[in-house]
Order: structure tokens, then sequence, then C-alpha cells
């Protein structure tokens, strides 16, 4: 199901040489979307690349940190050179990282979930977001998770406050984006048996009772079968024909019910008339 028709339409896809991420940067480009696949991993970039291209399609492989400046500059520069300007932008790389007590955690390991889960999304949005603005039509979607509107609670500070911020710079993008015709949104992609699942049931297994909320989580995803990744791609082609922005999207049907995030209607600010 295509929102839109996206031929001639250049994709930016992050974490796309596995999970996730390479479900929807097939999903575009079987639609005709020119996709730029971009993950830290040549070789599984080029094998999805090379799938890709045996169907017709076209795309390219983008070997980047995206955590870097120099780096995404570059591929700004080489994705414009070879395939066009992109107006799609998708945001799906992202880690879980250290299942930790803040007074016990490594601090190299929490910074990094923060530059991957929030950094890079700020920098590949700041270099993209001006083409598509320039051409009256985008589409940015930052892959968030139900945890940012969770309580906290114990031993996921880091990925939990790196998706808080995530969907707090994503609004704050979206309101400057207003009425241009391109939109930034987040979403949920659903409870999915990923390499991030299989991180946080190893994690979970080795702590003692303070994990237990994480065990729990891990075996109904396992009973259940976790959501169906086609379920997020499908929700990343409606956006292409929807004009909705700055919004907590999920998925269709998803195992964990949609919770509240922000209203459509928010207080106003008494200094404003």
């Amino acid at each position: 199901m295509a929102g839109i028709e996206l031929k001639g339409k250049v994709a930016v896809v992050t974490g796309a040489s596995r999970g996730l991420g390479r479900q929807v940067a097939v999903e575009l480009a079987a639609q005709g979307a020119a996709v730029a696949l971009v993950a830290r991993g040549a070789a599984a970039l080029e094998e999805v690349a090379a799938q890709l291209r045996r169907a017709g399609q076209q795309a390219l492989a983008v070997p980047a940190d995206v955590t870097e400046v120099q780096q995404v500059a570059s591929l700004k520069t080489r994705v414009e050179a070879e395939l066009g300007v992109p107006t799609i932008l998708i945001n799906a790389a992202g880690i879980f990282g250290p299942i930790q007590l803040i007074k016990d955690s490594e601090p190299a390991a929490w910074v990094q979930t923060l530059q991957i889960n929030t950094v890079a999304p700020y920098l590949t949005c700041r270099a993209l977001v001006g083409g598509m603005i320039a051409r009256g039509w985008g589409r940015i979607l930052n892959f968030t998770s139900a945890a940012a509107l969770h309580p906290p609670g114990p031993l996921n500070s880091a990925y939990g406050t790196s998706k808080v911020a995530l969907n707090q710079f994503t609004r704050h993008l979206a309101a400057e984006l207003e009425g241009s015709g391109v939109t930034a949104n987040v979403m949920h992609p659903g409870d999915v048996k990923t390499e991030m699942w299989a991180d946080i049931r190893d994690q979970a297994k080795a702590m003692g009772p303070e994990a237990e909320a994480y065990r729990q989580w891990v075996k109904w995803v396992e009973q259940t079968g976790g959501d169906d990744p086609a379920k997020a791609a499908r929700r990343v082609l409606q956006l292409m024909g929807e004009g909705i922005n700055g919004r907590f999207l999920w998925i269709e049907e998803p195992l964990q019910a949609p919770i509240p995030s922000w209203g459509e209607v928010e207080g106003q600010q008494p200094w404003k008339k």
C-alpha cells in the first residue's frame, strides 16, 4: 500500500542494514523511491542494495556513522550527487543501551545511547531538511518508543531519556516546519522481536530482581511473536500521503495499546495574545 506515488523521490533510511530500517527501505523502494541505505556496516548495506537492484529498484549503500557531523555532511553530498535531493528521511537506527542503575552506569555507554538515538537524528534532520523546504514537500519520521511515555522506572534511564529528548526535538522541528509542506513526526514501531529485543533479553537474564520487568516483557514478546515489522513499514507508507505534523504515531492494531502522548489542543501560554 502506498500513500502517494514515490517515483522520482529520494529517501534516506538510517539503520537500513537490518531489522525495521531494512524493512522500511525495501517498502519505499518497492513504491518507486530511490533509496539511500545508511548504516555503519558496509557489507550488510551492500547486500540490501544488491537485493533492491535485482528487483529493478534504485538503491545506494552509504556506510556512515551518523553521530559524526562530517560523516553526515559527506552522506548528504554523496546522496545528492548520485540520487538527487532527498525529500524523505527515516531515522530508524537506534540502540537500547545499558540496562543499569544510574549509580552503577558506564558513562561512555550512557552517552553513546543519546548520541545514536537523539543526536544522530538531529544531525540528519539538520543536514537534509533545507532541501525539503526548498522543494515545498518532505516527510521526516524518527523512530521513537512507547518507553518515552511510560512512567520512569529503574535501569533504562539512557534509553528513556534519549527517546523523550527525540520526541521533543521532533516537536520543535515540526513547529518550525508548519505550513512549509514538510512534516516531522515520531513513531513507535511496535514491540518487535529484533536484535534490540535480543540485547534486552541477554542483559536482563544476567541481572537480579530489579530486571524482572524486562524479563517479563521479553517473555511476552516471545510468546506473542511480537508485532509484525510489516506494520511499521505500512505506517511509513501511509505517512507519505498525510499532512499530519508533530505527532506521536502508532502502527495499526499494536500489541501494546496506544498511550496518550500530547494532545491536538494544548493549553494557551498566558503571555501569548
